[in-house]
């Protein structure tokens, strides 16, 4: 370990260590849409069904319940509470979410995260100051032209003009977050629980441990299935789910002509005002279930596409909702005893509710493992293993780690409560905070990403939050009543997510204020003062230009270096996904002789990660392509047989180096080429008539150099930063650095580079550094 506080920072040398503005302006877009065809999307939107809306569909199941635990008074109740529901279903999940909020995607990703992805690209309000002009040129970015005079300019500069602002928002996207999660939580428990209380309506005298039981079992079942993938188990659960909806809408048109068809009068928004004098508001909480998960909806957009999506919520889930809710209040209001179990009595069908019910946690499930993706890319929660199931859609993921820490939680929740109302409390407070989070991220979206009319957003604001405050005064009364438990599980997840954050931009900061100047490092000589061994040194940082200060500490402290340095910048963007085609930026830092490069690979939030082989070989294929086109320009650029796209150099007769035009050359070279000889030596250019024979000789001894150390062997050198807070530091910041997050670094998969890339750990060096912030 290595006290590395006091190292002083060295001003970077401009002309030696540019940004890669240039390189990063030579890639193409060339990334192509995803579009799928009339029959995917059927197949995509029935598949939608077990997965995206279990959660909304089996809300009838305790709804009624939750909203007269105590019985009903006056049959006008119900028709004041149906209409309730129906506008609560009309504004929130369909106006609101479907036709409004799904279009605040981030290239077909959902969630809060996606939300603040396209807010971090239209502002500069990310807490880790890792953003740069290049970002903007990839194909997905998709960042929008701000006028200067707009009003979306002037709430951009809004954010932006205060630290405090930034981390206001950050706050919000993680309370909606950990709410989600939370959703997660308690969305298995209590509709697993209210789908085997059933039992009791055949079996009144059945003990409530056993429902607990079987319910407890039903989920370690349900958790179980998740590693299959949200392919396999939607082809699995949609067809029950399609079955569910269709007899809840086919009985609930049944029981409207049986029992009362007066209930539909509940259109009429009047009911709604009187059920409100006669102190209806009490009962929110329970209405507000109509429309849990909702969130879930946006949140696993990840997994199908948008139009699946809509056409599965337009043609079978809005209007099979709504002959659910009124049959049961046809049947309720001539059956007044029977709300407790008004579902089961109304709706026969025991065995589809069980399993539906089953089904309606996969859709928080999925979006849990979602959006903590999302947080893990952009630096919000410590590392842990992320299977991609789905070579189609690739925001079909598993997480085990949290699908076992859900699982247990779940159970916990089911055991402790053992009651469904108490958990609709909790369950409640959870969804609607989320919806308010959405709202008001949403509005920044249309600000900033659509630039919508400002009386526009009012409108959106008006009508959402007249719905979601009214059922959010609701749902905090009751905290003493369950609703603590979303609170808790929030506060703990919230913890450990901006902790993490928080540990993160500090590494950040420290990175950069310790890094050294390459004018240091050519000070030192092609050597680098030491003996160059064969083969080919991966050094990772954070840091897009400079030399990372490990570096430093690195050769400070041992004899050796290999012959052959790149210095790999791992970047996590604020996009979706990043083409392999611009995966990679390659310049050369310094003269030839010193044989170091510089890469910068860049990825999205929902990229897959390569195996280590993958990762070399397209490393290797981006530095031997870049040192051809380095050499064909350096000599043949008036020459007529190469044609020039923009500042790039492509020659007409190379197949090669056509097919990959994309790749990006160094243009600030400002050093004489040279090579290796076969001895590992430094021969020097030869003189200018001989330019266009020696740089072919060059290009060809640099090659075969190059290979040569990477078949000796490649070395993966990775930082271990240890911050440790300063002993005059505020004491929320020492248990924050000295072991809320000593400790989760501890037991995550901290070492990303090698979890992502399965890099060996025999291949692995690691350089510890303690630094006091």
């Amino acid at each position: 370990m290595d006290t590395a506080n006091s190292v002083p920072p060295w001003d970077l040398d401009p002309k030696i260590d540019q940004p890669m503005e240039e390189e990063a302006g030579n890639l193409e877009n060339m990334y192509p849409e995803k579009e799928f065809s009339s029959l995917l999307v059927l197949r995509l939107a029935f598949q939608s069904l077990g997965v995206v809306y279990g959660d909304l569909g089996t809300s009838p199941l305790y709804v009624f319940y939750n909203t007269f635990p105590e019985g009903i008074k006056d049959p006008e109740d119900v028709v004041g509470a149906l209409s309730l529901i129906i506008y609560s279903l009309t504004l929130i999940p369909l106006i609101k979410y479907v036709f409004i909020v799904l279009r605040a995607n981030d290239n077909g990703q959902g969630g809060t995260f996606a939300l603040c992805s396209l807010l971090y690209r239209h502002a500069k309000v990310n807490t880790i100051p890792n953003q740069h002009p290049t970002d903007e040129q990839l194909t997905t970015y998709s960042r929008h032209i701000i006028h200067e005079k707009s009003f979306a300019a002037t709430t951009k500069r809004w954010l932006e003009a205060t630290s405090i602002r930034k981390k206001l928002l950050l706050i919000l996207v993680l309370i909606g977050t950990c709410m989600v999660i939370g959703d997660g939580i308690l969305t298995p428990a209590i509709s697993v629980l209210s789908a085997v209380g059933g039992i009791g309506v055949d079996h009144p005298k059945m003990s409530g441990d056993v429902v607990v039981v079987v319910s407890a079992v039903i989920l370690v079942g349900l958790f179980s299935m998740q590693h299959y993938g949200t392919d396999r188990v939607g082809w699995l659960f949609a067809p029950i789910v399609l079955i569910w909806f269709l007899l809840i809408g086919g009985i609930g048109a049944f029981n409207i002509w049986k029992y009362d068809s007066s209930v539909l009068r509940a259109f009429s928004p009047i009911y709604i005002y009187r059920y409100f004098k006669r102190g209806g508001w009490s009962t929110l909480g329970g209405i507000m279930l109509s429309i849990t998960g909702t969130e879930a909806l946006f949140a696993d957009l990840a997994h199908f596409p948008l139009s699946a999506v809509r056409l599965a919520f337009t043609t079978i889930v809005f209007p099979c909702l709504l002959l659910a809710y009124i049959g049961q209040a046809a049947y309720i209001v001539q059956n007044q005893d029977h709300v407790i179990d008004a579902f089961y009595r109304s709706i026969p069908v025991f065995i589809i509710a069980t399993g539906s019910a089953i089904i309606a946690s996969q859709a928080t499930i999925s979006a849990a493992f979602s959006i903590i993706k999302q947080a893990l890319a952009l630096g919000c929660f410590p590392n842990v293993k992320v299977v991609h199931t789905s070579k189609i859609i690739v925001g079909q993921i598993y997480i085990p780690d949290i699908n076992w820490i859900l699982m247990l939680m779940c159970i916990a929740v089911t055991v402790g409560f053992r009651n469904q109302s108490q958990i609709g409390n909790a369950y409640g407070t959870a969804v609607v905070t989320v919806m308010l989070v959405t709202t008001f991220l949403t509005m920044l979206v249309m600000l900033l990403v659509w630039q919508t009319h400002w009386i526009q957003v009012v409108t959106f604001a008006v009508l959402s939050l007249i719905v979601e405050c009214n059922f959010f005064s609701a749902v905090i009364l009751k905290v003493d009543k369950g609703g603590w438990v979303p609170l808790a599980i929030a506060v703990v997840f919230f913890v450990i997510m901006y902790v993490w954050h928080y540990g993160r931009a500090k590494r950040y900061e420290v990175e950069l204020h310790s890094k050294v100047s390459m004018s240091w490092i050519l000070g030192l000589g092609p050597s680098l003062g030491l003996v160059r061994v064969p083969g080919i040194g991966l050094v990772y940082t954070e840091l897009a230009s400079g030399v990372p200060h490990i570096f430093s500490h690195l050769i400070t402290n041992l004899p050796a270096i290999h012959s052959v340095v790149i210095f790999i910048c791992v970047k996590h963007l604020p996009v979706y996904i990043v083409p392999e085609e611009e995966r990679f930026l390659v310049k050369r830092i310094g003269p030839t002789e010193f044989h170091m490069f510089r890469c910068v690979a860049r990825y999205g939030y929902m990229d897959i990660r390569k195996k280590d082989d993958d990762f070399e070989k397209k490393l290797f294929e981006n530095l031997f392509l870049f040192v051809r086109l380095e050499s064909a320009m350096e000599v043949c650029s008036d020459s007529e047989d190469y044609n020039l796209y923009g500042q790039q150099i492509v020659r007409s007769g190379d197949s090669q180096v056509n097919d990959n035009r994309n790749m990006i050359i160094s243009l600030n070279v400002d050093t004489t080429i040279a090579s290796s000889g076969d001895d590992g030596g430094i021969i020097p250019a030869k003189s200018s008539d001989l330019a266009g024979q020696t740089s072919h000789e060059t290009e060809l001894d640099e090659m075969e150099y190059l290979k040569r150390c990477r078949d000796a062997g490649v070395a993966h050198i990775l930082g271990n930063t240890i911050l440790r807070a300063e002993s005059d530091a505020k004491f929320i910041k020492k248990i924050s650095i000295d072991y809320i997050y000593a400790f989760l670094k501890r037991v995550s998969r901290y070492n990303s580079v090698s979890e992502n890339f399965h890099v060996p750990h025999e291949r692995l060096l690691s350089v510890g550094q303690t630094f006091l912030v």
